[in-house]
């Protein structure tokens, strides 16, 4: 049977993406993503990540040097910083900010409090919760993002998938990227997350992991639509909800031109 060419395109974007290091196991370039009206999300200046803690001196070295990297947002909760560090990170040439992406400002800080049975989570309700409870440090996210002196920028969590998903879903949202990319995008962590469970797994904060692809840990793109859909039936979309919580229009259009390549004329 011939291979149909979009889903042979697709596949060739996921890979371009896909950025590889010895100990850090889900990281990949927000860029080449389809933009609504034309154009694709730009590379090179935003990246999605699972945990930096155990980073080799060539990993730090490549995400430095050949990427660029000046900043680091960190999504973790307090409790987990505190255990797990920053690994080789800690004294880098790097901004790192510690933006917590949590249920509310006024919840519990443990990591064992975010989601307290691994094994049977509503996704979808969970990043609905995590997108009300952390407006304040999304929007501090992205006006790094927007500062030219700090990109490129990578942000990450711990599994990647997430915290890191919810954050990366606003950014793609707002500047136009269509509801199946950002779809496509969170699904395609699959691909690493055995890997990322492994490392999780012998780590003190992530202890009572299920298995690759279940409860905390599964993935499916229709999680992601749902709370797409969720986000434009409540809010009119991720462009509109930043703005509610405190972002200015012209930061907004700075975003877009910060993440949007336009194709050319």
């Amino acid at each position: 049977m011939p291979t149909d060419p979009a889903v042979s395109r697709s596949h060739s974007l996921a890979a371009q993406r896909w950025i590889d290091f010895a100990e850090i196991d889900n990281v990949r370039d927000l860029g080449g993503l389809p933009v609504t009206g034309g154009g694709t999300t730009r590379f090179g200046m935003v990246f999605r990540s699972s945990t930096l803690q155990q980073a080799t001196r060539a990993d730090l070295t490549q995400l430095l040097e050949p990427l660029g990297l000046r900043t680091v947002i960190d999504l973790r909760l307090p409790d987990e910083v505190e255990r797990e560090g920053y690994g080789l990170f800690a004294d880098a040439a790097v901004h790192i900010a510690n933006l917590p992406i949590r249920k509310s400002a006024q919840s519990s800080l443990a990591a064992r409090d975010l989601v307290p049975d691994k094994t049977r989570v509503d996704l979808t309700g969970l990043y609905g919760q995590l997108l009300a409870g952390s407006g304040d440090h999304i929007v501090e996210a992205v006006r790094l993002i927007i500062d030219p002196a700090r990109c490129s920028v990578l942000f990450h969590c711990a599994a990647g998938k997430d915290r890191t998903g919810v954050l990366a879903a606003v950014l793609l949202d707002a500047v136009g990227v269509t509801a199946e990319a950002i779809a496509d995008d969170y699904e395609i962590t699959n691909q690493r997350m055995q890997r990322v469970r492994d490392r999780l797994d012998a780590l003190p904060s992530y202890t009572g992991l299920p298995q690759a692809n279940t409860g905390i840990l599964a993935i499916s793109g229709d999680v992601m639509r749902r709370f797409l859909e969720n986000l434009h039936a409540e809010h009119g979309g991720a462009g509109k909800w930043l703005l509610s919580q405190g972002l200015s229009e012209a930061e907004l259009g700075m975003l877009r031109d910060v993440l949007v390549e336009q194709p050319a004329r």
